[in-house]
């Protein structure tokens, strides 16, 4: 049965997701490339990037399993670029140059409606500007019986998380601290929202968590 999941998300030990005041020198805010130091040396990373080499252990591993199966993405805005407000123009086609890893439909949630955008390889990003149910009813559709990838920012997981939608989650915690930033755990009551700790692994960088949903409320 598709699953919907959080993949490869990155967390410091105080719990923030990114850091403060991205920008387009800080795509993942002040602080943040710190959170995704367990990838940058992964054979897939390299990959994605053009590149030969790289680390072959667990955080690889993982870090692979993350695009297996994914039929279709759902991300925030922030995820998809610095940009705020109505769209100015057209120009801005995400951090990941004309064939982002994808590969899949992605589902951009904003607030501002903006024309489907066709990318190399697959990728064609859809602007959702309805709500979270919507995009996750499409995203459902688009992925065609597979899996679908929440991929954040933090608070897109968190409202999915809210509301009981989100099968699995696996994050990699990293051992840092950032001080300040988008805090992911901030107020959420995961035990009374259906979740649970069923695994943590090692990692070269990080320690995989991984938490599921193992019962429903209505």
């Amino acid at each position: 049965m598709p699953k919907i999941q959080v993949r490869n998300f990155a967390v410091s030990l105080d719990g923030f997701g990114s850091g403060l005041c991205q920008d387009l020198d800080n795509p993942i805010g002040l602080g943040g490339q710190e959170l995704m130091k367990w990838f940058f040396p992964t054979q897939v990373w390299r990959k994605i990037n053009g590149m030969d080499g790289g680390e072959t252990g667990i955080d690889n591993t993982f870090a692979q399993q993350g695009f297996e199966e994914v039929g279709a993405w759902i991300l925030g805005r922030n995820m998809f670029g610095p940009i705020r407000g109505p769209w100015p123009d057209e120009t801005w086609k995400g951090w990941w140059g004309k064939d982002p890893p994808f590969h899949t439909p992605v589902f951009v949630l904003t607030n501002y409606p903006r024309p489907p955008l066709q990318m190399e390889g697959d990728t064609e990003f859809f602007f959702v500007n309805d709500g979270i149910h919507s995009a996750l009813e499409q995203a459902k559709r688009a992925a065609k019986g597979r899996d679908i990838r929440v991929g954040g920012g933090v608070g897109i997981i968190r409202q999915y998380l809210l509301e009981r939608l989100i099968d699995e989650v696996h994050l990699v915690l990293r051992p840092v601290l950032l001080g300040s930033g988008e805090s992911l755990w901030r107020g959420l009551d995961l035990p009374s929202l259906g979740y649970e700790c069923i695994e943590s692994v090692k990692g070269e960088r990080g320690t995989h968590i991984f938490l599921k949903r193992t019962f429903s409320l209505s």
